[in-house]
This record gives C-alpha cells, sequence and structure tokens, in this order.
C-alpha cells in the first residue's frame, strides 16, 4: 500500500521516536504534532531536510487535531500514558483522545490507521487495561479498518520498565516482587515494535485486524528482576510482595508523586496489572508480530546491556580497583 503524508500522535514518546525514525527511512513524510513542538529538535533530524514535519496539537482540542490532519494519507496514535498526573488521565488519553482522532481520521476520509493499545487490554481488570480496551472500541467504531497493535512490555534504551526497576535497584536494598514475581512476559524491542507498525500501515491484509506483539522469549517478573540485576553488577534481595501490601503502596507512591514532577516507581494499578500474565496468545483470534512480516525480533540480552550499564556502580569501562 502507498502511502505519502503518515500523521504521528505520540511522535515525541519512547516508541513514537522509533516509528518516526522507520517511517523516515522508508520514505515517508511524517508530520507529528505536540503540544510543544519547539522541543521536538531531535525528531526534525530523523529524516532529509523537511520530511518530518512538526506542528501544535493537543489531543483535548479536537479543532487541532483535524488541522494536524490537513492532507493525511494516515496516521499512527501512539498517545498514552503508564500513570496519571493532571490531566493527563487514562480516560483522557486511552479512550477520549483515541476516540477524537478516530473520528477526526474518519471525518477526512483517512481509512488507514494504527492504534496502539497494549496486551492485557480488557473490560475488567486495572483501569490502565480498562481504557485501552474502550480506546480500542472506540477506535473501531469511527475507523472499522483500523488495525490495532497490543505490544507485551516494550524495551529499549528509554523504556519504563528495566529502567524504572535499574533506578530502584541503585537506591533500595531490596526489590518486591509483585504476586511472588511469577507472573509471565514477552518483552518486544522497541525497533521491532516501530517495524510492526510500518508493516500494519503498508500491509492491506492488516486492515481491521488485531495483532498481538511479543518478543522472542517469555520470563517471569522475577526472571526480568533477576537478569536486571546482575546486568547491572547490584545484587538485590527480592522480596515477594502480595497483593495486600504491594497495592496500598502503590496508591501511596502514586498519590505522593503527583505532588511532584516525577513519574512514581510504582501505582496501585501497576500492581494490579503485574498479578496478570502478559504474553502473546490472550485472544485466538489476533495476529502475532510475525504476521506482519517482522520474523526476526531483537531478545533483551542482545538490547538491554546496551543501555543498563549506566546502572553499574562503576559503569561501562571502569573496573573496581583493588585497594591494598
Amino acid at each position: 500500500m502507498s502511502l505519502g503524508l503518515v500523521v504521528v500522535f505520540g511522535g515525541s514518546g519512547f516508541i513514537g521516536k522509533q516509528v518516526v525514525r522507520a517511517l523516515a527511512k522508508r520514505g515517508y513524510r511524517v508530520r507529528v504534532p505536540m503540544r510543544r513542538p519547539h522541543l521536538g529538535h531531535e525528531l526534525r533530524v530523523m529524516g532529509d531536510v523537511g520530511q518530518v514535519q512538526l506542528v501544535q496539537a493537543n489531543v483535548r482540542f479536537p479543532e487541532s487535531i483535524d488541522a494536524a490532519l490537513d492532507g493525511a494519507d494516515a496516521v499512527v496514535n501512539l498517545v498514552a500514558a503508564l500513570s496519571e498526573k493532571g490531566k493527563q488521565t487514562f480516560d483522557a488519553l486511552h479512550v477520549e483522545a483515541a476516540q477524537a482522532i478516530a473520528r477526526a481520521a474518519a471525518a477526512r476520509g483517512i481509512k488507514r490507521l494504527v492504534h496502539m493499545s497494549a496486551l492485557g487490554a480488557a473490560a475488567k481488570g486495572a483501569k490502565y487495561a480498562r481504557t485501552k480496551f474502550a480506546g480500542e472500541r472506540a477506535v473501531r467504531e469511527a475507523v472499522p479498518t483500523a488495525t490495532i497493535l497490543r505490544p507485551s512490555i516494550v524495551f529499549g534504551p528509554e523504556d519504563a520498565f528495566f529502567n524504572r526497576f535499574a533506578t530502584m535497584a541503585t537506591i533500595a536494598p531490596a526489590l518486591p516482587l509483585i504476586a511472588g514475581g511469577k507472573t509471565k512476559f514477552q518483552p518486544v524491542f522497541v525497533g521491532d515494535v516501530a517495524e510492526a507498525v510500518c508493516a500494519a500501515l503498508e500491509k492491506r491484509n492488516a486492515c481491521g485486524r488485531v495483532f498481538e506483539l511479543g518478543g522472542p522469549s517469555v520470563y517471569t517478573f522475577k526472571q526480568l528482576l533477576q537478569y536486571m540485576t546482575r546486568e547491572i553488577k547490584r545484587p538485590r534481595l527480592l522480596v515477594p510482595a502480595p497483593s495486600f501490601v504491594a497495592h496500598p503502596m502503590g496508591l501511596l507512591l502514586d498519590w505522593t508523586f503527583k505532588l511532584l514532577p516525577w513519574d512514581p516507581p510504582l501505582t496501585g494499578d501497576q500492581v494490579t496489572m503485574l498479578q496478570h500474565d502478559n504474553i502473546v496468545g490472550a485472544d485466538p483470534h489476533a495476529g502475532t508480530i510475525a504476521d506482519l512480516g517482522v520474523t526476526q525480533c531483537e531478545s533483551v540480552e542482545a538490547i538491554a546491556p546496551s543501555y543498563l550499564w549506566r546502572f553499574r556502580p562503576y559503569g561501562q569501562f571502569q573496573t573496581r580497583q583493588n585497594v591494598a
């Protein structure tokens, strides 16, 4: 499928930057709507001169969404948050924004829309999962030909999983094993997710379908924490944290960090999510990342060391000196 201009909402985020780079590499013109386009200077150099355009827009204002879609051939929606703060709530970003973008695309006759959801999206469960599910339904209602992508944990240099727990390991003597650390995950590399987005735009048989995106291996939460602490050379005690302990702790951290400029290390909603497996196969009708043509996915072991080294006590190259 030949596309010209692709509008990427959420293009300045962790996944968004990789999607913009992948689209530009394929020769597409890319437009990235941002609340503060003057802060997106690194996006401009991801393509040739003028290939990546930054425009001012806010997903809370439908008229700015419509303006951003002027002349567009396709739309990618990556707008999301892992925790709520101020007006950036799950309902506002995962449901209302998704619906507004899809409706604006439909009004302009744009049929190619890729919407980023998440594995575990469901009508019941954590608020994050519920709003992701509601967002999927809102998008499908407005644009039946939309492609829904549901990734497991997405890892890469700016990820919110390994970086978060590695940061915790630098300051805490122990890490919590939510649900005993038995929950299963299938981490997928952000670069592979970007390739999947491009394939979803280009493949005609991806229209109107759902794809679950997972990496080459499945790990338990405990295995991922053990790998991370070994990689950063910071052995830590892994303490089982039952939900009746972890959930109130997460709620307290969430409430406290709403008053601070940083994201909380853990929230009550995330504790709820960490109690449910997050692997491909939950939806028997969904396709996989391989069905999109992305068959050589990177592993955690191949990528994570390239950015976790900065959490080591002595950095990437420095070796500890024995003091006589």
